[in-house]
């Protein structure tokens, strides 16, 4: 979803492009980021899952104007691309030390809610070529950490291959 235009269905105004998601805590998409942000802002233009009316794959509708808000920067716990909270490339660490590898990229199915089913794991660029990216189903223990997202100790033997 990330770049795809977000259009007003009132009045059939573009009002941007999805910049980054918000996730929460939970494993649940809060909302998006629309691009726009400066370099030095501290607010950032935020529209929540709740008023998405329609998604296609070439926009993403919303109710009105008034759904797009100003939030600070500050008070968005974790984005996926973009940020110092950002999940892309943070390790994935079992409760044992083991690493799994590092975050590529979220899995969720909008036709199902917003949460988040599973996260891509990466091994590098050569490890990816010769066995392929794997993912992790997101379960409760899952969870986020300071620096890295954090995993059951049996979360190697979970890992699925990405189709």
């Amino acid at each position: 979803m990330i770049g795809l235009a977000v259009f007003d269905v009132e009045d059939g105004k573009q009002l941007g492009k999805i910049h980054d998601f918000i996730i929460t805590e939970d494993w649940s998409v809060y909302g998006f980021e629309l691009e726009g942000k400066g370099l030095f802002s501290i607010q950032v233009r935020t529209v929540k899952w709740e008023d998405i009316v329609s998604y296609g794959n070439d926009a993403i509708m919303i109710r009105n104007q008034q759904a797009v808000r100003q939030t600070a920067a500050d008070d968005i716990q974790h984005t996926f691309l973009i940020g110092d909270s950002k999940v892309k490339e943070l390790p994935v660490l079992t409760g044992d030390g083991a690493i799994l590898g590092y975050v590529s990229d979220v899995y969720f199915n909008p036709e199902l809610g917003k949460s988040i089913t599973g996260i891509e794991i990466s091994d590098g660029f050569i490890s990816d070529l010769i066995g392929g990216r794997k993912w992790l189903p997101i379960s409760t223990q899952v969870a986020f950490g300071e620096s890295a997202i954090m995993a059951p100790i049996a979360s190697g033997q979970r890992l699925e291959e990405c189709l």
